[in-house]
């Protein structure tokens, strides 16, 4: 049977507009998109006091994270002390995971994400074995926690071999260890067998510290070959810039782009301390930056400066997604507002983040959902036909609304509202 949904306003790319029917068909995807009557054998959910807007696209989380809060925040007075606190209750964790307890806290993080409005995830995954010994046990209970969830999973199967440029694993860091390249990928062909209706996969190097250059640029280009998206840290931490220039005699950014000849497919996570010669540099070889802004505050890493990009970019957003990371709090509202309010607040050169007419809200919204959708190599992100029927729907009664006008709706909900606005979500139409 065909399906229609119809909210009071639904917001089209530019506008939330009334009287928009969607039409969803039997694999989840949206078949058509507008004022069209339906057939006599089909029916037509009304969303009233509803608006409807693409899912949100979460492009890095590190879901077993999720367990850390409360406990890595206490922190000491100064950004280095609150890095170093946090970090040690990482490892603490690490070091007390099974696979029961992975499962928990991932279909912990993910349901919060479909409360959130998020609908898909990219689930950057590096904690992969029980112990010292090379089981990727863990890897199959994020995928079935995302089933559990009913969220829509690319699973960023992480290659993690040093514990530094050059430096061996250390004990706790064991259980993140890629083995080999051979390994790696004999797991991502083991994985791909498992894979549920809403899942896929990407490739990753942690950073160009947990992996030398030569395996970096390798696993780049199997990527390609493979058709495949590819993430990594780059920059978060000034002690990273440090050691790279020590060993490779240039920063992060400028050895990935080295190490694979460009940055098209690629999507560099934080870029907190990359100058803006290499940002230019990586957006027009086709690269995504996510930024994970409540993450990169909590732990005192700084923000990046992208208003030089901004400036020169009308259609900056389209290069921008973001992130949860750590899942210390899960709200996509909130990191949209830090997007914003970091560039024109925080960085030095104070650069409003805005779209090619001149608007806030719809260019972070755009990195909230057709970004992220563009990073993780996934048909959604906007509603129109071929997408995915994924969505997330507005209480337009939400006293944190209140006043709104369908003008002005997206600036209320993104600059004025909480998770609470948020009453459902569909991903694949469900």
């Amino acid at each position: 049977m065909t399906r229609f949904l119809e909210a009071d306003l639904t917001w089209t790319g530019e506008r939330f507009e009334p009287g928009v029917r969607i039409r969803i068909d039997s694999e989840g995807r949206i078949a058509s998109v507008g004022i069209e009557a339906p057939p006599p054998d089909s029916s037509v959910e009304r969303l009233d006091g509803r608006a409807l807007l693409p899912g949100f696209v979460n492009v890095h989380s590190h879901a077993f994270q999720r367990g850390l809060r409360g406990r890595g925040e206490r922190f000491p007075a100064g950004a280095a002390g609150s890095f170093w606190t946090w970090r040690e209750a990482m490892y603490g964790l690490v070091e007390s995971m099974t696979e029961e307890l992975i499962f928990t806290l991932s279909l912990r993080a993910f349901r919060e994400m479909r409360a959130a409005g998020i609908t898909c995830v990219g689930e950057f995954h590096y904690l992969h074995h029980r112990g010292p010994g090379a089981d990727f046990a863990f890897d199959a209970a994020i995928l079935a926690a995302a089933r559990s969830a009913g969220i829509r999973l690319v699973l960023l199967e992480t290659y993690y071999r040093t514990g530094g440029i050059g430096q061996p694993l250390s004990p706790a860091q064991k259980r993140f260890d890629g083995v080999s390249l051979a390994e790696y990928w004999s797991q991502m062909d083991a994985l791909g067998g498992r894979l549920g209706r809403d899942q896929t996969l990407g490739a990753v190097v942690h950073s160009v510290r947990a992996a030398n250059l030569d395996e970096l640029g390798e696993i780049y280009r199997e990527a390609r070959r493979r058709g495949l998206v590819f993430h990594i840290h780059v920059e978060e931490q000034q002690k990273e810039i440090e050691d790279c220039l020590a060993a490779y005699g240039k920063r992060p950014m400028a050895a990935l782009l080295d190490a694979c000849g460009g940055a098209e497919g690629i999507t560099a996570v934080h870029c907190t301390h990359t100058s803006p010669d290499d940002l230019e540099r990586f957006f027009d070889g086709g690269g995504t930056a996510c930024i994970c802004p409540t993450t990169e505050g909590n732990l005192g890493d700084g923000l990046p400066d992208l208003a030089r990009f901004i400036a020169t970019h009308g259609e900056a957003a389209a290069r921008l997604a973001l992130g949860t990371d750590s899942n210390a709090r899960i709200s996509f509202l909130e990191e949209m507002r830090w997007l914003e309010y970091g560039q024109r607040v925080s960085t030095e050169t104070r650069g409003a983040l805005r779209d090619a007419n001149g608007a806030v809200a719809p260019a972070l919204l755009r990195a909230a959902t057709l970004g992220g959708a563009r990073s993780l190599g996934i048909e959604a992100g906007e509603i129109r036909p071929g997408a995915w029927a994924d969505f997330a729907a507005i209480d337009l009664g939400c006293p944190e609304l209140d006043g709104w006008e369908p003008e002005t709706l997206l600036d209320s909900l993104i600059f004025g509202a909480g998770n609470s606005a948020i009453v459902e979500t569909w991903v694949g139409g469900r």
